[in-house]
């Protein structure tokens, strides 16, 4: 088994489930007391999320890198960044370590691909929702079609994130919000949604909306337990 490398603590409340998932997952498929091997530093958030939003991205990207690093020494084999937003930095990991990493918007494309569907609902930060860092993966490698909010759902989903998902905040009347920006995309032609924002599914399942939902935490901690097992 490889040792997977987890930069975590972005935020920290997502990172716990990554955590439990890829040990369950490693247990499930090996049996017995088996668990995953996993070199993982969790970041200060401050120190990234500060910069990035400030427009210092140099800085955040460096913070993100020295984790890389000390997971490196600490044996990990490959890396993973817990966040979709700061997996735009998993290339400048890679340059610094040599070590691979698994972007968390290749795990997610590849498996709406392979469901067969194209036209995706893409819901994370402005930065997810906006810059070309994952929606160029989704659309250049797996030929998928996002569709986002418009600009005051965009500002929703993004304010629901950091100043109540980040922070452990889970309220009944921002979980409608969502499903109504999600039920209205679907309306538009979306087959699908992707919660590419790993603290989204700690406020939306499957249970509360009429589409199949990609949950990005989920499906790159399989992916990285695929890596680690192959």
């Amino acid at each position: 088994m490889k040792t997977i490398g987890v930069i975590a603590g972005v935020s920290w409340e997502s990172s716990i489930d990554y955590y439990r998932i890829l040990n369950e997952e490693v247990s499930r498929r090996l049996g017995g007391l088996h668990s995953a091997r996993i070199a993982m530093y969790s970041v200060d958030f401050e120190d990234v999320e500060g910069p990035l939003s400030a427009g210092r991205r140099d800085q955040a990207a460096a913070t993100i890198v020295e984790a890389g690093k000390s997971i490196q020494r600490a044996g990990a084999d490959f890396f993973i960044i817990c966040s979709n937003t700061m997996g735009m930095f998993t290339p400048d990991v890679e340059k610094a370590t040599g070590m691979k990493g698994i972007f968390i918007a290749d795990a997610v494309g590849k498996a709406i691909k392979d469901k067969g569907m194209k036209k995706v609902a893409l819901l994370g930060t402005r930065f997810t929702m906006e810059e070309s860092f994952y929606r160029n993966v989704l659309v250049e490698r797996y030929g998928l079609e996002p569709m986002t909010p418009d600009d005051d759902g965009r500002k929703a989903v993004d304010d629901i994130i950091w100043h109540e998902l980040c922070l452990g905040i889970i309220k009944d009347e921002s979980r409608g919000k969502y499903v109504k920006i999600i039920e209205d995309l679907a309306g538009k032609g979306a087959e699908c949604a992707a919660l590419a924002c790993t603290e989204i599914p700690l406020l939306i399942q499957q249970e509360h909306v009429s589409i199949p939902v990609f949950d990005s935490t989920r499906l790159h901690s399989l992916a990285a337990v695929d890596l680690a097992l192959a």
